[in-house]
C-alpha cells in the first residue's frame, strides 16, 4: 500500500489459452534480445553472467522458452530450480529480497519433470519457480506480514491463489521481503523494510529504495532470483515497485483473483498479483492464479472474458488511442522521459493525447480515512485466525513491548488511528466509501470516454528515492489511485531510466479490461524495449530526496 500524504467468457481448453498467450507475446515481439542466437544453437555468454543449460540466459527467458525446452528435454525443471537457488545464495546478500527458500523445492521440480516426461503437465507454470510475497500465506512456510508478532507457526492453510499455483504445477521457491503490514503501520514507514527481513534494496543502485510494499518481489526479479513472484496491492504496492525495479507488475481488476489467506487491508481495495520481466509470464501467470483452469476459460466476476481472446487479436500499438497522464509533479527527468515515450507510441502508430484525469484531489482526501477502517475491520478477522495477537488492540500492544519492530521506524500511527476509526457500519464511512467508488470509477471511465482511448499512462514512479529510516519514504506518487480504488486493473511496464534508476509506464483500463491492457502492454513493452539488468551500484549521484 503506498499511502498519499499531504507531505506528500467463453470456455476454452488449457492449452487454447497458453497457446494463444505465446503467440500474442511473439507477434508483439516480446523482449529476447537472445532468440536469434538462440535459434541458430549459438550460446552467448548472458551480460550479467546468469545463465543455466546451454543459450539459456535467466535475465531474459520467458516461459514459454523454457517449457519449450522442458518438453523436448534439453531442460528440467530440477535444474532450472537449481539455478535460481544458487542465484538466490549468491545475489541476495546483496539486496536482501528473498526471507526464506521453501525446503520442498526441489521436490516440488522433480515432480514437475516426471510430469514433463510423461507428457502430463498441468500447464504454463508446471515447473517454473515463482517467490510469493510474505504476507501470502503458506501452510508449510511462516506468513509474516514483515512483522515479529506472526513470525511463529505458519497458517493452517494455503492461500487460495497458493492452492492454484500448486495445483498448475509451479514450484514454490519462498518467501520474499515487504514493507512490514503492507506499509500501513507508521505515518512515515521506509518502503521495504520490516522487523523480520530488515531492508530490501534496489538492484539497480543498493542506497536507493525499491518501493514497496511488494518490495522484495520487485527486486527479487530485477535480480533474476525467480521466473515470476506474487505481489499485492491496495494502492500502489504490485505496480510501484515494478516500475522502481524495471520489471512488469500488474495489478488485476478487484475480485479476479481471491484474497482468500492474504493478510488484509481493506477487502474493497486488495487484490493479489503477478510480477515478471516480461508481459508475456505476467500474463501466464494470472491466467493460473486468476482461475484458468484445465477444462475452462478464465474465471471471474462478470463472465471476464478470456486472456485468450483478448491477446490473439492484438494488433500492435498502430490505431491505439492512449492518453498520457504526465504528472509533472514527479520531476522534470520523468517529464521528458514521458515525452520520448509518447514519441515512441506514436512512431509506432498509436495516437496518444493528453489528458488529466477529473476528481483526483478529492479521491486523495477520501480513501486514507475509509481505509483505516476497512483495515481495523479486516486485519481482525485475519488476525483471528493467526496464532499471535487476535486483534489490532493487541498488536499494538505487541509492538510496543519489542523493540526489535522499531529499529529503523518506531511509529505505528495508522494502527492507532484504525482503532479510532468509525466503523464499517457507520453511515459516514459508508456515504465516504460509496463517494470513491463512484469518482474513481468516474475518472478513468469518463476520460477515456471523452478522448476515446484505449488506455491511460502515466509514469508509475519517479526515479528511486534513497533509503533513510530518519526520514521515511518519499512517496506522493498519485498515478496508482484510479485503478486502485475503482477496482480496475492497472499495469506497469518499463519506461526507461533516470540516470541508472528505473521509471515504469503505468497503463490503465477499464473493469475487467485486464487482457486487452496485457495485450496492449506486451505491444508497448516490445516499442520501448526498456529493460536491462541491474548493475549493483553502491551509490549515484547525490540527491537523497530522489
Amino acid at each position: 500500500m503506498r499511502i498519499k500524504r499531504k507531505r506528500s467468457v467463453r470456455k476454452r481448453s488449457a492449452a487454447t489459452l497458453i497457446a494463444a498467450l505465446v503467440a500474442a507475446s511473439l507477434g508483439a515481439g516480446a523482449p529476447n534480445p537472445r532468440a536469434e542466437a538462440a535459434e541458430a544453437g549459438v550460446d552467448l555468454p548472458p551480460p550479467t553472467g546468469v545463465s543455466v543449460g546451454s543459450a539459456v540466459d535467466l535475465d531474459t527467458v520467458t516461459i514459454p522458452e523454457l517449457q519449450a525446452r522442458m518438453a523436448d528435454g534439453s531442460l528440467t525443471s530440477t535444474a532450472l530450480t537449481t539455478a535460481y537457488l544458487r542465484r538466490i545464495k549468491a545475489v541476495d546478500p546483496k539486496i536482501h529480497a528473498v526471507l526464506r527458500t521453501d525446503p520442498t523445492a526441489l521436490r516440488q521440480a522433480a515432480a514437475s519433470d516426471v510430469r514433463h516426461r510423461s507428457g502430463d503437465t498441468r500447464g504454463p507454470l508446471d515447473g517454473i519457480p515463482v517467490l510469493l510475497k510474505d504476507n501470502v500465506n503458506t501452510r508449510d512456510m511462516p506468513t509474516t506480514a514483515g512483522s515479529l508478532a506472526l513470525a511463529g507457526s505458519p497458517p493452517d492453510v494455503d492461500a487460495a491463489l497458493v492452492t492454484r499455483l500448486r495445483n498448475a504445477g509451479a514450484v514454490i521457491l519462498g518467501k520474499t521481503n515487504l514493507s512490514e503490514w503492507a506499509n500501513f503501520r507508521a505515518a512515515k514507514p521506509t518502503s521495504g523494510w520490516s522487523a523480520v527481513g530488515g531492508q530490501t534494496n534496489n538492484p539497480y543502485v543498493l542506497d536507493r529504495n525499491p518501493c514497496g510494499s511488494s518490495a522484495g518481489s520487485g527486486a527479487a526479479l530485477a535480480a533474476s532470483l525467480a521466473q515470476v513472484a506474487i505481489g499485492t496491492e491496495t494502492d500502489g504496492s504490485i505496480v510501484c515497485p515494478a516500475g522502481m525495479n524495471g520489471v512488469v507488475g500488474h495489478k488485476p481488476s478487484l475480485g479476479l483473483v481471491s484474497r482468500a489467506g492474504v493478510v488484509p487491508i481493506s477487502a474493497e481495495q486488495d487484490t493479489a498479483g503477478p510480477m515478471a520481466r516480461n508481459v508475456i509470464d505476467t500474463a501466464l501467470t494470472l491466467s493460473v492464479i486468476s482461475g484458468a483452469s484445465r477444462s475452462g476459460g478464465l474465471d471471474g466476476p462478470r463472465g471476464s472474458v478470456g486472456l485468450a481472446d483478448e491477446m490473439t487479436h492484438s494488433s500492435g500499438l498502430r490505431g491505439k488511442r492512449i492518453g498520457l497522464w504526465r504528472l509533472p509533479s514527479l520531476g522534470p527527468q520523468v517529464d521528458a522521459l514521458m515525452t520520448r515515450t509518447a514519441e515512441e507510441l506514436r512512431n509506432a502508430g498509436a495516437e496518444v493525447v493528453e489528458v488529466t484525469p477529473p476528481y483526483q484531489q478529492r479521491l486523495a482526501e477520501l480513501e486514507f480515512p475509509a481505509l483505516l477502517s476497512e483495515f481495523h475491520r479486516d486485519v481482525d478477522a485475519y488476525l483471528a485466525t493467526r496464532g499471535g495477537p487476535r486483534n489490532l488492540a493487541e498488536l499494538v500492544e505487541f509492538n510496543r513491548a519489542h523493540p526489535a519492530e522499531q529499529t529503523c521506524f518506531a511509529g505505528q500511527e495508522l494502527f492507532e488511528q484504525a482503532l479510532a476509526a468509525p466503523p464499517t457500519t457507520d453511515p459516514g464511512y459508508r456515504a465516504m466509501r460509496a463517494e470513491l467508488q463512484d469518482l474513481s470509477r468516474r475518472s478513468i471511465d469518463e476520460t477515456m470516454s471523452a478522448h476515446r482511448l484505449d488506455a491511460i499512462a502515466a509514469p508509475t514512479n519517479p526515479p528511486a528515492w534513497t533509503t533513510d529510516c530518519a526520514r521515511g519514504d518519499n512517496d506522493v506518487i498519485p498515478s496508482s489511485t484510479p485503478a486502485a480504488v475503482s477496482g480496475y486493473p492497472s499495469l506497469s511496464v518499463p519506461a526507461g531510466f533516470v540516470d541508472e534508476l528505473p521509471v515504469g509506464l503505468l497503463l490503465m483500463a477499464g473493469d475487467h479490461q485486464d487482457a486487452g491492457l496485457l495485450s496492449l502492454g506486451a505491444a508497448v513493452e516490445h516499442r520501448l524495449h526498456a529493460w536491462r539488468a541491474p548493475r549493483y551500484l553502491p551509490t549515484v549521484g547525490t540527491d537523497a530526496s530522489r
